[in-house]
């Protein structure tokens, strides 16, 4: 290993002997290196648009400027106000019912004693990830509208009955049970690599202690990924504005559940090919929002997570 000098710091010849000891690692991030660059950091200086009022006949770099005004427009859009409000409510609620459930599962796969139980029942709780939202959408808009066989059934039985797709309350719930439903056994993967990392000696000693399967889970396997829970509370907090249910909601949804289920992402394609305004300048400076937001609050929770003595991020 190159010494550094009295400063700390490597002197050039020692750097580029520590650059040709490690050429064939350097080479290797080339390619990452490239990616990120053409798909991540060429593309962020479209965020200009959102300071222009964009014309097709400018494209990005001719359109004029217009300073904050989209940001005004943004700002006083009472449906803008409301999409924030549902994003946040939707994805705290997320956070919330569909974690525990994801490392409920996971331990419960982990104590099943049959090694092709565990992976019969981890394939069969994981496989609806795969399950495009259109295909499934179209499934549940079948079962669960007015005239769906839930209700055909409901019926014939002498019950009302139920439309959770056109009723802005139960349609809210309904978006975190079919996303739990959907979502909850791939969530539980990571939960369940965590706990094959904790020593089976802990089990063994806690056995010849005499404790049982219960406290076993509540002393060793919950305090076992409490850091992985952490990191990965930290990141969903930090997804709060983009929650990933685009999807999950654009197909389902219709006006008479705006008021409950219009996230920011829903809004920005409507505002943008729907209403047939085309104001990209408007959809960037809304996306632009959502990442600063995002970027404040996971700094935010690392830092609370950090503050109580726990692993964050960064």
């Amino acid at each position: 290993m190159a010494k550094k000098n009295k400063a700390g710091r490597l002197t050039l010849p020692q750097a580029k002997r520590r650059i040709h000891d490690d050429a064939l690692l350097y080479i290797m991030l080339i390619p990452v290196l490239a990616w990120y660059i053409v798909f991540c950091y060429v593309p962020m200086s479209g965020i200009t648009l959102a300071f222009r009022n964009y014309t097709f006949n400018g494209g990005i770099w001719g359109s004029p400027w217009v300073g904050l005004a989209n940001f005004q427009k943004m700002f006083s859009d009472t449906e803008f106000i409301r999409a924030v409000k549902n994003t946040l409510i939707l994805g705290v609620g997320g956070i919330i019912f569909q974690m525990p459930c994801a490392i409920l599962l996971a331990i419960l796969i982990n104590e099943l004693r049959g090694k092709w139980s565990k992976k019969f029942f981890q394939t069969v709780v994981t496989f609806p990830h795969f399950i495009s939202w259109v295909v499934l959408s179209g499934i549940l808009v079948n079962l669960f509208s007015s005239t769906g066989i839930v209700n055909q059934v409901l019926n014939s039985l002498g019950f009302a009955s139920i439309e959770p797709l056109t009723t802005p309350g139960p349609f809210r719930w309904f978006i975190w049970l079919t996303n739990i439903w959907k979502e909850v056994g791939w969530d539980s993967i990571i939960y369940l690599a965590a706990i094959t990392s904790i020593d089976p000696g802990l089990y063994e000693a806690a056995e010849v202690d005499g404790a049982g399967r219960l406290q076993k889970i509540w002393h060793i396997t919950l305090p076992g990924i409490k850091p992985t829970i952490v990191i990965m509370l930290i990141m969903a907090v930090g997804s709060l504005m983009s929650n990933g249910r685009f999807d999950q909601i654009y197909n389902m949804y219709s006006a008479t559940v705006y008021s409950t289920a219009d996230t920011l992402d829903t809004y920005i394609f409507r505002e943008t090919f729907t209403t047939g305004a085309l104001n990209f300048g408007y959809s960037t400076a809304i996306g632009l929002f959502k990442s600063v937001i995002g970027v404040i609050l996971i700094t935010v929770s690392n830092k609370i997570c950090t503050a109580l003595g726990e692993q964050g991020l960064f």
